[in-house]
Parts: structure tokens; sequence; C-alpha cells
């Protein structure tokens, strides 16, 4: 089920996979942000690390009323000030999908699953 926009010229139907995507990269070009992480499967308690090519696997887009809610599983990089990190990539996210897409974005919630060293 994917979001439609309405244009003067037409409508625009956007797959929650595309959005998912969006949202991944935006969130991956933020300091501090090693990768995206596996929204199920974590082993003995240390967090998946996604390659770029599995960006929306770490994302999940919902749809509550006509509100849209964006929940990002991550991984940041030891050293940083997560409450940073998260509020960076929440700003970032939000942006890219507000201004750039046109989508109307309620909550970026932003779920740190592991602290890696980056390399």
């Amino acid at each position: 089920m994917g979001i439609e926009l309405g244009t003067e010229l037409g409508k625009v139907n956007i797959s929650d996979e595309v959005v998912a995507v969006i949202a991944g990269s935006a969130a991956m070009e933020c300091y501090g942000l090693v990768g995206m992480a596996s929204r199920k499967q974590l082993k003995d308690g240390i967090a998946e690390l996604l390659g770029r090519e599995n960006l929306s696997r770490g994302v999940e887009v919902r749809r509550e009323q006509e509100a849209l809610h964006i929940d990002l599983y991550t991984v940041v990089s030891y050293g940083t000030k997560i409450s940073e990190v998260a509020h960076n990539i929440q700003v970032k996210v939000k942006y890219v999908l507000n201004d750039v897409v046109g989508l109307q974005v309620e909550q970026v919630n932003i779920f740190v699953q592991d602290v890696r060293v980056s390399s």
C-alpha cells in the first residue's frame, strides 16, 4: 500500500519501500551513524549491520490516520553523543521527506540497536 500525492498534473503513487529507502539514505548522510540495523534480527545482543543495498530493511514506515510515522533502527559510532546523533537523523529525515519529497511526516523514531567503532 503506497502513498498517493495529488498534483495539478495528476496523481503520484509512492510505495512504502521507496519512502523507506529515501529515509535510510537521508539518515546515512548524518555524522555519527555507522549504518542501519535489521529491525527484526538480534544475534546474541549484537545487531546485524546492513549494507547500502538493504537500507529499507532498517526502516519501518507506518501510517496512523493521516499521519506518517518513520521508525529507523540504527547503529551509531562509538564516542559520539547518541542523543545528538539521533536528533540530527530525525531532523534530516523529516526535512528530506517533508521538503524534498512532499510528504508530511509527524514522527521520526530512532531506535539505537548497537554502538560500534566506525571503520
